[in-house]
């Protein structure tokens, strides 16, 4: 939720022009709490309890230590197609569970320089 939090209140972040959408496999009250006890106001907070839009972006194949999926950020363009992925909980990407706001944001703003210079 830190996460989630930090990328809504991150003026950087904000800045790029992306809408945000967490999707957990956590149930619809759980995420009802967390969302009032971390103060989340901007972002919605989908479940995937049967891990359905996890699959169907093939994400979630990796857990952190602490047996927690890691997270994965999936850019979509205007039409719903993947623009841009990465699957930070992936070994190769250090089985992350929170990603630092600059280096997602600076990932994030390269990635469209890069599409907005075809």
């Amino acid at each position: 939720m830190q996460q989630i939090v930090d990328l809504q209140n991150d003026p950087a972040f904000q800045a790029l022009g992306v809408a945000l959408v967490s999707i957990a496999s956590d149930s619809l009250e759980e995420l009802r709490q967390a969302g009032a006890a971390w103060a989340i106001s901007t972002v919605p907070l989908l479940s995937d309890r049967e891990r359905q839009v996890s699959a169907a972006y093939d994400v979630l194949q990796w857990a952190v230590p602490s047996g927690e999926p890691g997270h994965t950020f999936v850019l979509l363009d205007r039409d719903g197609r993947v623009a841009w992925i990465r699957d930070y909980g992936a070994p190769e990407n250090g089985g992350l569970m929170y990603v630092p706001v600059t280096e997602l944001t600076q990932a994030i703003r390269e990635h469209l320089a890069g599409r907005q210079a075809r």
